[in-house]
């Protein structure tokens, strides 16, 4: 196991032990109660452990269904392929697989074979995944460092420059430009015209035009696809994470027919790509069942409304204390982005902190809300400033007082020098410059 991440939690004091998880609660060791803002990156969507998932994951092991065959058809992938394509209706096939970084792989490969050009195209702070192929998509040099070369053809572009993505595809050797429509690491949304041009864009050069919906999909947004929010229909769309209800872990790519009749084109080619575990059984009933949990309960309408209040609080926030730079999300994908102070004092130990390692700021809201006040949260990503929300879609008005009473307090108590906030500051500036110096 990773005795660097043991080192990391003992470091910001994260290491509890939980114990049980129950929709958006986790409990540790002692029985303490948290609110999980990470929901596993985003997997918990229904919270965890759903009583009709744990339903129909046990229906699937007492049936003695003829798992895995592979030469065969499953029924039960047939059955969430058609489920997923309601959402999608411009679209026309579904190709599972395990993770959201094989969703990535698996649409790389097919744009590359459709097109017949080696170029793929994506954004700087894009997070695609952490194998080959998406690892050459990402935004994040933290990621890449120590595993180069990368797979070649990859060309990085700023996020939201529709003049930029013209200039790399103009010369129409480009397979594919894949793009999460709100990025994760750092929860960055693009303006509204950005999709709309890009996807004008890729017509225009011939260009696939994927959308990498791994953490946004299924209700995360307050629309069960993020693309709706501005009505563009991609060639590809990518899901995962919360598609498994936290289980069994499924990925699928949905694309167009023609998409999929150039890479499956002959019965010799019928297994040029696959994946041997994607369409297992507990997978499908996983999906399935989560999807029924989503629709039920109304759990895209939960997250639209949710989302809408915490943002409205959170922007209260930002009026009162100054250290909130800006606030911004859709549904329940929220960011709280921190910057420099105007006040003197505040502004001399915000220096400090950064000299000393850029984003470190933001520990001294997560650790408080971790110990003081029993929410599970953390940054956006590498050198952020920005802490993300991306909570359960079942949380309640109960849960909003919580997350709104905890922000406010932390916040607060980040605006006091000196402080115990400060002091903790302190503290973790320190041992950063330990590590720096043994290295």
């Amino acid at each position: 196991m990773n005795e660097m991440m043991v080192r990391v939690l003992q470091t910001i004091g994260f290491d509890v032990g939980f114990r049980c998880g129950r929709g958006q609660y986790l409990f540790d060791r002692e029985g303490e109660r948290y609110l999980d803002l990470l929901s596993g990156f985003g997997v918990f969507g229904i919270g965890r452990n759903h009583p009709a998932l744990r339903q129909a994951l046990g229906a699937v092991l007492e049936s003695d269904l003829p798992n895995l065959v592979q030469m065969d058809v499953s029924v039960l992938a047939g059955l969430l392929a058609e489920r997923l394509l309601r959402y999608a209706p411009y679209l026309d096939k579904v190709f599972f697989t395990n993770s959201g970084t094989e969703a990535v792989e698996a649409a790389l490969k097919f744009a590359r074979s459709a097109t017949g050009r080696p170029g793929v195209v994506h954004c700087d702070h894009a997070f695609h995944g952490l194998t080959y192929g998406a690892l050459s998509l990402n935004g994040d040099e933290i990621f890449r460092d120590g595993f180069g070369p990368l797979i070649p053809g990859c060309v990085q572009i700023p996020f939201d420059d529709l003049a930029a993505l013209d200039r790399a595809l103009s010369k129409r050797d480009v397979a594919a430009f894949i793009v999460e429509p709100i990025q994760g690491k750092g929860v960055n949304i693009p303006n509204d015209l950005y999709l709309r041009g890009a996807q004008a864009l890729c017509r225009k050069y011939g260009t696939l035009f994927i959308a990498d919906e791994v953490q946004t999909g299924l209700g995360r947004t307050g629309k069960f696809l993020a693309i709706e929010h501005w009505g563009v229909e991609p060639d590809m769309v990518l899901l995962a994470k919360a598609l498994s209800g936290g289980h069994a872990p499924v990925g699928a790519v949905l694309a167009r027919k023609a998409i999929f009749e150039k890479v499956f084109n002959r019965m010799d080619r019928a297994v040029v790509h696959g994946s041997t575990f994607a369409k297992n059984d507990l997978a499908m009933a996983a999906g399935l069942a989560t999807l029924d949990v989503i629709e039920s309960e109304g759990l895209v309408r939960n997250a639209e409304q949710k989302g809408a209040r915490l943002l409205a609080a959170f922007e209260a926030m930002a009026e009162r204390h100054e250290l909130v730079k800006t606030v911004r999300g859709k549904g329940l994908m929220i960011g709280v982005e921190f910057g420099a102070p105007r006040s003197l004092a505040l502004k001399a130990s915000w220096a400090l902190l950064e000299s000393v390692s850029v984003g470190l700021f933001c520990q001294l809201i997560t650790i408080p809300l971790f110990k003081e006040h029993k929410i599970l949260s953390q940054v956006a990503g590498h050198a952020s400033h920005t802490v993300k929300l991306l909570p359960a879609l079942v949380i309640t008005d109960a849960d909003c007082d919580w997350i709104e009473r905890a922000f406010d307090a932390a916040i607060a108590d980040s605006h006091r020098v000196p402080g115990a906030v400060w002091s903790l500051g302190k503290t973790l500036a320190d041992h950063a410059l330990k590590t720096r110096a043994a290295r």
